[in-house]
């Protein structure tokens, strides 16, 4: 299932809840619009506060969220983290 309406879908895996997520996109997605619609769609909340994560691609973390997919190298099925940016500390 990687073909979404002239585009494609990749997977973001969500640690907050611990939830893979396949989000339609295309080639001029940026990461940052990736990581709100992910967001979304693991957390099942209106407001997800998407300035509160960060996103790890092949396990590099992206620092220019305004980067496209193209431009980044994702295609089809690609793997992306979105995690915590600050670590909560465990009690």
């Amino acid at each position: 299932m990687t073909a979404v309406s002239g585009g494609f879908a990749v997977r973001v895996m969500v640690t907050e809840v611990w939830d893979q997520v396949v989000v339609p996109v295309d080639a001029a997605t940026s990461v940052a619009q990736l990581k709100e619609e992910a967001l979304h769609r693991a957390l099942k909340r209106r407001e997800v506060f998407p300035d509160r994560y960060v996103v790890k691609f092949h396990g590099a973390l992206v620092l220019d969220e305004s980067v496209t997919l193209a431009r980044l190298g994702a295609g089809p099925n690609a793997p992306f983290i979105i995690l915590p940016a600050k670590r909560e500390p465990l009690r």
